[in-house]
C-alpha cells in the first residue's frame, strides 16, 4: 500500500469539497479549484475526510494512488493558505518592477521583458531585486516562477541572473590568467 496514498485527507473548516465521479472541486476562502482524476482511482468523501483507493496492486495504480492523494491535498492547502515562490535577482542593473499587475524585468537585454499574470497568479515586488509569485494552484505558481527564472538563469562564473530564494549556485573559477 502506498504510504502517501493510504493517508486520509483532512478537510479543514471553511473548505467545501465536492466529488462528482472523477472530478473534485475544492472551494475555500482564497478561491475554487477543480481537477479531473484518472478513472481507475476511487475517491470517497466521508464526513470531513477524503480517501483515495486503488483497484489493484498494478504498478500504474500504485503510482496513481499517491499522486491523486497528493494533488487533492495540494488543492485543499491552496484554497486555505495559498502558495508562494520567491525569486532573487543578482547583477548590476538587473531589476524588477510592477506596472499595474504586469511584471517588468530589466535583465541587460536591449528591451524590458514583460510578464502578464495568468488568472489566479499575483506578482509582488517588495524590492527591485526580489519577486514573489503567489496563487492558489501549486503547479501554476511553480510553472510561472520557472518561466521568470528562465529569462536569465544564474550563471556559474559571476552568479548573475534570477534564482529561487535560498537556491545555491555552484560557482566555477574563471580563467587562470598569466603567471
Amino acid at each position: 500500500m502506498s504510504r502517501i496514498g493510504r493517508m486520509p485527507v483532512e478537510i479543514p473548516s471553511g473548505v467545501e469539497v465536492k466529488v462528482d465521479g472523477q472530478t473534485v472541486t475544492v472551494q475555500g476562502p482564497k478561491g475554487t479549484l477543480t481537477q479531473e482524476f484518472h478513472p481507475d482511482m476511487v475517491i470517497a468523501l466521508e464526513g470531513n475526510t477524503l480517501t483515495v483507493q486503488r483497484p489493484s496492486d498494478d504498478k500504474k495504480h500504485k503510482a496513481l494512488h499517491g499522486l491523486t492523494r497528493s494533488l487533492i491535498a495540494n488543492m485543499i492547502e491552496g484554497v486555505t493558505k495559498g502558495y508562494q515562490k520567491n525569486l532573487e535577482i543578482s547583477g548590476v542593473g538587473y531589476r524588477a518592477a510592477l506596472q499595474g499587475n504586469k511584471l517588468v524585468l530589466s535583465m541587460g537585454f536591449s528591451h524590458p521583458v514583460e510578464f502578464e499574470p495568468e488568472p489566479g497568479i499575483e506578482f509582488e515586488v517588495p524590492a527591485p531585486t526580489r519577486i514573489s509569485v503567489k496563487g492558489i494552484d501549486k503547479q501554476l505558481v511553480g510553472e510561472t516562477a520557472a518561466r521568470i527564472r528562465a529569462v536569465r538563469p544564474p550563471e556559474p562564473y559571476l552568479g548573475k541572473g534570477i534564482r529561487y530564494a535560498g537556491e545555491h549556485i555552484r560557482r566555477k573559477a574563471g580563467k587562470a590568467g598569466k603567471v
